[in-house]
């Protein structure tokens, strides 16, 4: 006998079986789309947004999926109960809730005791209901939703082969009496069922709310639940039907989403962070100059100055890379690039320490060549190892001439007379790469009007070692003629350069012999 309904419920009407067989057509197309699109999501770089995405692809994914089986039941319409001598048959697939989500009106009742008021205060049933049961399948397929109905006219209960999967139920033991349900609620939940329950029977509200139950196996697993009671033609309530749906896999498709997307957060406030120590650490010991330096040297052998940091990526910490000029007694000018490997505060706090001791020897005396034998000395003993680069050049006014050394650095260019060079390095190995190593000294004569061009090699790196870099660094020479600044000849570089998206950031320096007459 059908069971009766609201009044302002009405009939259901079979669907159209070429609408929902579309809807299936377009579900799966999306998925298809999905799939790519999550796949395309494995080849991000930032491992904490790639663990993101992907968990969002595979929620969506996992939605879909519970989409398509829920609309496969739709199609094949009422969902069978299993056979009254308890045998354990295999449902179809497509086995599940009715359209409504109630349970079948021809399926045969099952019949079992039930006491109201015990469900309603929240009692449990006895242990004997968690007894280890043995169901043909030990967790039920993803989406599937099982039906069921108590009356309280006749205390028959009926169940839905989905409902004995999902709670993990042997068939044969029948379903559950409405006041043994709460046995399988996870304690912490018993009392929200009680309250739904006990507000749909008295006042009759819908039940709508989620709730974890163990199974007979053990497992924990959270259920959507559904129903309402239905009243019969005197308007009293007759019985309580529900459907249930278990959601565990949705969930924790939810939860990898937020717990991936708060990873995501923390990267992110973490990079910031380490970006701001990064530029303060570095505004605090690379000059920050704004045009170009003027020493206090005079004459047609004083040295002009501009320099520039020119960043990597934007938002991308920058390196361990310097540049400083530094007055010495007696007139002359230490200028030095440097490009430690790493990024962030580790290669900002070694740049630290180096150009501190870089400056300390220089004030000493120290020559190039000899100065950078103590810089390789000292990233050799200090606790976290680390390589670098750099160029050491003392520019002496009163003679005109550079010496300088190298470690394993870009070799100075000097522009004369609108032509260009790069200067012939002396020898000299990477900073922390071997102890006890020497570095060569080398010198040139500089005139009045000569421009050199110094640069880390974040400027000028070839992936292919060709050194295209470096000649069109040589090809300003021809736009750089007459009596240009320092300032101007960095704007040039930074022009030519800076606009591209570098791999590593890159200091640029311009040294101008004979100051300017501007």
């Amino acid at each position: 006998m059908p069971s009766p309904l609201f009044a302002d419920h009405p009939v259901p009407q079979p669907v159209e079986r070429e609408t929902v067989d579309a809807l299936i057509a377009r579900t799966r197309a999306l998925r298809g789309d999905m799939e790519a699109v999550r796949q395309d999501s494995a080849v991000d770089d930032d491992e904490a947004l790639r663990r993101w995405q992907r968990a969002l692809c595979d929620l969506a994914v996992r939605q879909l999926d519970h989409l398509g089986v829920h609309l496969d039941q739709l199609r094949a319409g009422r969902p069978e109960s299993p056979p009254a001598d308890g045998r354990t048959e295999n449902c179809p697939a497509e086995d599940g809730a009715a359209p409504d989500g109630r349970p079948s009106p021809d399926d045969p009742p099952r019949g079992q005791r039930h006491t109201l008021p015990a469900c309603a205060t929240g009692t449990t049933a006895t242990g004997a209901d968690l007894a280890p049961d043995r169901p043909e399948r030990t967790a039920p397929p993803p989406g599937r939703v099982g039906s069921a109905e108590w009356n309280l006219l006749t205390d028959e209960v009926n169940w839905s082969a989905e409902m004995y999967e999902i709670l993990g139920r042997a068939r044969e033991r029948g379903p559950m009496t409405l006041d043994e349900v709460p046995s399988l609620v996870f304690p912490d939940d018993q009392a929200l069922l009680t309250g739904m329950v006990t507000d749909c029977l008295i006042d009759g509200k819908p039940i709508d709310g989620e709730l974890r139950v163990v199974r007979a196996d053990g497992q924990v697993r959270t259920v959507h639940l559904m129903g309402e009671p239905v009243v019969d033609a005197d308007g009293c309530t007759a019985s309580l039907w529900a459907v249930l749906r278990d959601v565990s896999a949705l969930r924790r498709s939810e939860r990898a989403v937020r717990e991936s997307g708060r990873s995501v957060q923390r990267a992110q406030h973490i990079a910031q962070t380490e970006h701001r120590l990064v530029t303060e650490l570095q505004e605090a010991v690379v000059p920050s100059w704004r045009g170009a330096l003027r020493l206090s040297q005079s004459g047609p052998g004083a040295l002009e100055l501009a320099a520039r940091h020119l960043p990597r990526a934007a938002d991308s910490p920058n390196g361990g890379d310097w540049y400083d000029a530094l007055e010495l007694t007696g007139g002359d000018t230490l200028l030095t690039l440097g490009d430690l490997t790493g990024h962030g505060v580790a290669a900002a706090s070694s740049m630290a320490m180096l150009l501190g001791a870089l400056r300390g020897m220089a004030m000493a005396g120290v020559e190039p060549g000899a100065l950078l034998g103590h810089l390789n000395q000292l990233l050799n003993v200090t606790e976290q190892p680390v390589l670098g680069s750099a160029l050491c050049a003392r520019y002496r006014p009163a003679s005109g001439t550079l010496s300088w050394a190298q470690a394993a650095h870009p070799a100075p260019l000097l522009f004369r007379d609108g032509t260009g060079r790069a200067l012939t390095p002396p020898d000299g190995v990477l900073l922390g790469a071997t102890s006890g190593a020497g570095y060569e000294q080398a010198e040139v004569r500089l005139l009045p009007g000569d421009v050199l061009v110094l640069h880390t090699d974040g400027l000028t790196r070839d992936g292919d070692g060709t050194g295209t870099q470096r000649e069109r660094l040589l090809a300003l020479a021809p736009r750089m003629t007459g009596n240009r600044t320092a300032q101007e000849w960095v704007r040039a570089v930074d022009e030519e350069f800076g606009r591209a998206e570098r791999s590593d950031d890159a200091c640029v320096m311009a040294a101008r012999i004979g100051g300017t007459t501007r």
